[in-house]
């Protein structure tokens, strides 16, 4: 039997890069599948994808930065597909650059994202989790929530904040079926990094000269190996970096 059989995922930031990857390996294992983002023609055809592979698969068009929108989709994720046993909260913004100066618009999209999604999501999706008496609850972070790079302080600061919110939500949510994992990967070849500026692009990537980035499907394995170990067993941290990479 697949590893997933049976179970309902719902993957934020699926549009691409690990997102898109995670909804896959998900749905290989046996999962039906709910994704989200803001660019309906790319998860419409990821769903299709997986539909045409024998799986089963909703696209919900959401700004997870929206609590209604955020909500809309958790919810219809359940509805539609019968229970919620996983959320993976993995869409983010990355905005890097120096503090002075900064366009503070960044800021705010970043936190929009990168907290207010999670928060949102996590939010709509507790009651349901907590009400069929189990869920996996995984926040995709990044190695800048353990150690702030050249220009990365409002990043960071958002990533440092999501380990803090999963380490309480474990916590709290403990005693009641309901599994945390915060996966923090090192460098991806993923569209993230075409949310930089070019200039500030070129000034933090001196430091990942000769580093071999991760691939996204590397980053999905991760979770998927949290997410299909025994219900006695929570991988509540991976942090998952290229071989090269420093820090």
């Amino acid at each position: 039997m697949s590893a997933l059989a049976g179970k309902v995922v719902a993957v934020t930031g699926a549009s691409s890069g690990i997102g898109e990857a995670v909804a896959l390996a998900c749905a290989d294992a046996g999962a039906a599948v709910a994704v989200c983002a803001r660019r309906t023609e790319r998860i419409e055809a990821l769903a299709a994808r997986i539909e045409e592979a024998g799986g089963r698969a909703l696209a919900v068009t959401a700004d997870v930065g929206n609590e209604d929108e955020a909500r809309g989709f958790v919810e219809r994720a359940r509805g539609e597909l019968g229970r919620l046993d996983v959320l993976v909260n993995n869409a983010g913004v990355m905005k890097l650059g120096p503090i002075d100066g900064a366009p503070t618009e960044e800021w705010r999209e970043m936190i929009h994202v990168n907290v207010f999604g999670v928060l949102y999501c996590t939010h709509a999706a507790l009651p349901l989790m907590r009400a069929q008496g189990s869920g996996h609850i995984v926040n995709v972070s990044s190695v800048g929530g353990r150690v702030v790079g050249h220009y990365s302080g409002v990043y960071s600061l958002t990533k440092f904040g999501i380990g803090a919110f999963s380490e309480a939500l474990r916590q709290e949510h403990r005693e009641e079926g309901i599994r945390v994992t915060l996966i923090e990967p090192g460098s991806v070849a993923t569209e993230l990094r075409s949310h930089v500026r070019e200039e500030v692009l070129q000034e933090t990537m001196r430091g990942f000269a000769g580093v071999t980035p991760l691939e996204a499907e590397d980053v999905a394995a991760a979770v998927l190996y949290a997410v299909t170990q025994p219900e006695n067993v929570t991988v509540s941290e991976l942090l998952v970096r290229p071989s090269t990479q420093a820090m």
